[in-house]
């Protein structure tokens, strides 16, 4: 594996490879392009349509039969699609090749359930990577709680997360949390460890029994009090399932939105809960990717946390 470096910038794999053309006399948009990519098949020009890669006076275009007048100027993208990104719930913050990780917004499922198979994480983004392959897919290398935001990371291959899904700990080298605690934690600092198994009810808990639960571990620092809120600094070294919320509620101190375990209030009407940092080594490139997020405005003002420096 190559040594790995810090990236700080999202980067896309496929880039911008634009030229122009002049429309010399009234005609329709596809023979135009027949006339005009003459080293091009007609296949690959109505691929190029298709899929957004044309643009009309600085619009995409993907009729065939758009009129076209003398002096209109024709841009074809040979590198990627002229197709933009924008979603209410998502934002992408790095892809290439072979990976995308998005930024999930608080209620958007990570994966389709029963009763939604469209508005969730991997539904968007595989429709996002459709518009420059048709046959493209996606693939969630771990999941966040539907109620919690921040990072989430996809795979573009499936052998590259069943990769990093079996060498998980191998990867991954930080995965830090932000959250707003109902009750103040006793200790400012502390390593909470225990052993999580799933109830009936869908719950986790605690076990003593070993051979029932899975170990969780998870680190947290108490940043900033108001009241009986605190705001927390969480990391968490495994990954099980609703492993942060079920240790805050262990201590006395659910996070604040979470009825399911046991808190009490709903200041912000969410879960108080948001990814806020992973850090990765690539597994194609062995770059060591660092992605960072700002903190909900509404989690520093519910703690009165002004001027929070990020750890």
């Amino acid at each position: 594996m190559r040594q790995t470096s810090e990236k700080g910038k999202s980067k896309r794999y496929l880039t911008d490879n634009i030229k122009s053309f002049e429309v010399l006399q009234e005609t329709t948009l596809l023979p135009f392009l027949f006339e005009t990519l003459v080293t091009k098949s007609k296949t690959k020009i109505k691929s190029l349509l298709r899929y957004k890669h044309i643009a009309l006076k600085g619009k995409v275009v993907t009729q065939f039969n758009t009129p076209l007048l003398p002096g209109d100027l024709i841009e074809v993208n040979f590198g990627r699609s002229f197709y933009e990104f924008k979603h209410p719930l998502v934002r992408i913050l790095y892809e290439d090749e072979w990976i995308v990780v998005i930024e999930k917004a608080s209620g958007l499922l990570s994966v389709a359930n029963e009763f939604d198979k469209k508005k969730n994480a991997r539904h968007i983004i595989t429709e996002y990577v459709r518009q420059e392959d048709p046959d493209a897919n996606v693939y969630v290398c771990h999941r966040l709680d539907q109620y919690t935001s921040g990072i989430l990371l996809l795979s573009k291959n499936r052998e590259v997360m069943m990769e990093m899904r079996k060498n998980w700990d191998f990867y991954v080298k930080e995965r830090k949390y932000m959250c707003v605690t109902e009750n103040i934690p006793s200790r400012e600092e502390d390593e909470i460890r225990s052993y999580l198994r799933e109830n009936d009810f869908y719950q986790m808990q605690p076990t003593s029994n070993q051979e029932e639960g899975q170990l969780a571990i998870t680190r947290y620092k108490v940043l900033q009090t108001k009241g009986r809120f605190a705001l927390v600094d969480v990391e968490i070294f495994t990954g099980k399932k609703n492993q942060i919320r079920v240790h805050m509620a262990q201590i006395g101190c659910p996070i604040a939105g979470d009825s399911k375990y046991g808190a009490e209030t709903n200041p912000i009407r969410r879960l108080m809960l948001h990814n806020y940092r992973l850090s990765f080594i690539h597994p194609i490139s062995g770059e060591l990717i660092r992605l960072s997020l700002t903190v909900p405005r509404n989690f520093l003002v519910i703690t009165n946390s002004k001027g929070l420096k990020m750890l």
